[in-house]
């Protein structure tokens, strides 16, 4: 009977000891171990972390009006910006149990970057991250990233590039004719240009139209939402493996149902092939995924669920990432008129009256320079995620294993240090002479598409389509803004303009 009692109790006993360990002494230690090295920040919360501070800041954030302003980093990362003008540039803070360091000195963040020893991977990807991109060129490792950038990297190439033109502009001159007869009237352009993107990305990608693919990119939006507003939400261990909150149920449905509408458009890849009504799965994105998938060299081959990720992943990114740069482009544009007459005149002594061409978009220096200044103020502001795969030094400081490293672009985006005393001012002249003399810290103060050997590869096709859709617009409208319009970006993984972004267009000419 003794024995019967003793060993429940000894299990229990164990799982407590472990719970501790995991939830009370790591932190401390790891804490205890930084502040030391003078990285200070917001205590530790036994299992929570730093959690409900952040969620409190948040709230707080959105629920004040904002000016005309564009310095958004203290609305779209209120904890950031406390804490870094709390602690410095260097800080600790616990995203429930596990450790965050923030840096957000160049120097340190070179040296992040430059790793060539693995000591900094990309962190694991979150729950909900997982549903939303799965094992995709953003969150995959080793070998497989190696085999799924090469695919990117294929389909990014110059000359596929320039092969991808009408189909841009053939999208555009769809949007340009639903905007006829509107002249003088309010449009709402982040949804125009969602539409827009959502068709560029199916036309170029995935040879399709945004109406095969729209319940994915409704879809893909909804995870999008569920997983920012879990970012920082705690997961109570136990509790969490018996029960599943309503957004997780959510996202697992969504991820389910994504997976079904991918397997149909790529089924009916596979069936022309088969019906001989194609001699080929195709040469775009989409084609090369499923010649991947039926690759006969199995290293090289893509599972069902890489081919699926992968589809995820471009469909969000390949959308989302330019509907955010080309909305704030033109809400910039649309208050700063003198710049918008200067990327017009550009555009009008570039291509006339005529279409944009591959030529000729290499030659549009002002609105590079505009589209960089937009990317600075108002680009992506998750960061840079990575962790400390075993201990290391790092500077001065020596860092424990499994610790995560957050980089926040938006942090360093703002910096007047880094950019001088107008650092919120719209001033695309700063990028006149190029990326690298933009600041004395080049190579780490600026990283929209991120930085090192993991940027985004797509980064040469959003930006040429961004240009695409602005000459397209400025030769035909001037652009004011609505005074309709509120101010209130907010992170989805982009900066979103919270309640739209509201012009008003009247004919140029």
């Amino acid at each position: 009977m003794e024995l019967v009692i003793l060993v429940p109790c000894c299990f229990f006993l164990i799982a407590l000891i472990k719970f501790l360990y995991d939830y009370l002494w790591i932190p401390l230690r790891i804490q205890h171990m930084l502040n030391s090295q003078g990285i200070k920040g917001p205590p530790y919360r036994f299992i929570h972390g730093n959690n409900k501070e952040v969620a409190e800041m948040k709230k707080e954030a959105l629920s004040k009006p904002m000016g005309l302003t564009h310095d958004i980093f203290p609305k779209v990362q209120p904890h950031l910006y406390s804490w870094i003008n709390k602690y410095g540039k260097n800080f600790l803070f616990w995203n429930g149990v596990r450790a965050e360091l923030v840096i957000s000195e160049p120097e340190l963040i070179k040296e992040v970057v430059r790793n060539t020893e693995k000591t900094f991977p990309k962190r694991k990807p979150t729950l909900y991250l997982s549903k939303l991109l799965g094992n995709g060129l953003v969150t995959v490792e080793g070998e497989k990233w190696v085999k799924h950038r090469k695919l990117a990297n294929h389909v990014f190439h110059g000359e596929n590039l320039k092969n991808m033109t009408p189909a841009v502009i053939a999208s555009v001159e769809t949007m340009l004719g639903k905007w006829k007869g509107q002249e003088g009237k309010v449009i709402e352009v982040f949804g125009e240009f969602r539409l827009l993107t959502s068709e560029v990305i199916s036309r170029t990608a995935f040879g399709s139209s945004y109406l095969e693919g729209e319940k994915i990119f409704a879809m893909l939006n909804k995870l999008s939402i569920i997983m920012s507003r879990n970012v920082y939400k705690t997961r109570i261990p136990f509790i969490s493996k018996l029960w599943k909150p309503a957004d997780l149920l959510e996202s697992e449905q969504l991820a389910q149902e994504i997976q079904e509408c991918v397997m149909k458009i790529v089924e009916k890849r596979e069936d022309r092939v088969v019906n001989g009504e194609s001699n080929s799965f195709g040469d775009d994105f989409l084609g090369l995924l499923v010649n991947a998938y039926h690759d006969s060299d199995e290293k090289n081959r893509l599972s069902l669920e890489e081919l699926v990720d992968e589809c995820k992943t471009f469909y969000f990114a390949g959308q989302s990432t330019v509907n955010s740069l080309l909305s704030w482009t033109i809400f910039l544009l649309a208050i700063h008129g003198d710049w918008q007459e200067k990327a017009r005149t550009e555009v009008i002594y570039v291509f006339g009256n005529r279409n944009p061409h591959p030529e000729g978009i290499a030659k549009l220096k002002t609105v590079t320079m505009i589209i960089n200044e937009t990317l600075r103020l108002y680009g992506p502001s998750n960061g840079m995620m990575r962790k400390v795969g075993r201990e290391v030094q790092l500077g001065k400081l020596v860092l424990p294993a499994n610790i995560d490293i957050l980089v926040p672009n938006a942090a360093l985006h703002h910096d007047p240090q880094l950019w001088g005393d107008d650092v919120h001012r719209f001033k695309p002249e700063r990028f006149a002479d190029g990326i690298a003399k933009a600041t004395d810290y080049n190579a780490t103060a600026f990283f929209p598409f991120g930085l090192g050997s993991r940027f985004c590869v797509g980064m040469t096709f959003a930006t040429t389509e961004t240009k695409i859709a602005l000459s397209m617009i400025l030769q035909r409208y001037a652009i004011t803004l609505s005074p309709a319009y509120v101010h209130s970006p907010v992170p989805i993984i982009s900066v979103h303009p919270q309640h739209g972004i509201q012009v008003i267009l009247e004919s140029w000419q």
